[in-house]
């Protein structure tokens, strides 16, 4: 095989996923929602282009802003989720799924924990901070940091008072998790194990029941804009998997769904 056409074998199924992928078909049963919760110290903007996305692949969407450097995990919880249902079934949709980023990763499992959504879907989560981070651990008692990254940030360490891992596994629903390995926070990674995005370690980003798993060259700042992870969350949202390529084995290479 020549190498142009290895390239178009392993590049065709992201292009056929994304930008070029067919719209949701239409339903007498209403239309699929995806609720969008941005990272921490972040807002809905840094979601509008996999807002955009979504939209044009025919889903609702439900680009939830929340106050992301004030109040507990706990409160945020309720708040930005129940905000993005209410949203969504304004469109009287027939599935509600989420789309999350570092800290909204949390807020859906803390919610999930305690409360079912009837018309769940599927949740793909990019860099979610799963295990925690080590940065809380080595930088949250630093002056100005709380300051910097928001009252819900010394929730998110790896010691006793860590939210995440006071969390349980995610066997009750579909879960798709893309992790980022490319750090432009030297400082940061230098606190964290192994490879890293810059604020969460890849293992970090792993949980217990996870349907499916990828690894994106990214940093954590940036994943939810690049096309290759808006691809790929659009063919997990609807496939319940991601496309994932074997250099081995060319021919092993996923046909997406439309």
């Amino acid at each position: 095989m020549s190498r142009f056409a290895a390239i178009c074998r392993k590049t065709l199924p992201i292009l056929l996923a994304g930008s070029l992928a067919l719209p949701v078909a239409a339903s007498a049963e209403g239309p699929e929602c995806v609720v969008l919760l941005h990272g921490l110290s972040r807002t809905d903007y840094s979601m509008k282009k996999l807002e955009r996305e979504l939209a044009e692949s025919g889903y609702s969407v439900a680009n939830t802003d929340y106050d992301s450097r004030h109040h507990s995990i706990e409160e945020l919880a309720d708040v930005a989720v129940e905000s993005g249902i209410a949203q969504c079934e304004q469109h009287l949709v027939r599935k509600i799924h989420f789309t999350t980023h570092s800290l909204g990763g949390i807020l859906v499992r803390h919610y999930l924990a305690r409360k079912p959504i009837a018309k769940l879907g599927r949740v793909v989560m990019l860099a979610p901070p799963n295990q925690g981070s080590e940065v809380i651990d080595v930088f949250g008692n630093m002056p100005g940091f709380q300051m910097f990254s928001g009252e819900p940030a010394l929730q998110l360490g790896t010691g006793s008072d860590s939210v995440p891992l006071t969390l349980p596994p995610a066997h009750e629903y579909e879960l798709g998790i893309i992790a980022g390995t490319r750090s432009i926070s030297p400082l940061f990674s230098l606190a964290l194990p192994d490879r890293d995005d810059g604020k969460v370690s890849v293992e970090s980003t792993k949980i217990d029941g996870m349907n499916d798993f990828i690894e994106v060259p990214y940093t954590h700042t940036f994943i939810m804009q690049r096309q290759e992870v808006i691809d790929q969350t659009l063919y997990f949202l609807r496939n319940g998997h991601f496309i994932h390529h074997n250099s081995d084995d060319s021919d092993s290479t996923l046909q997406p769904t439309l």
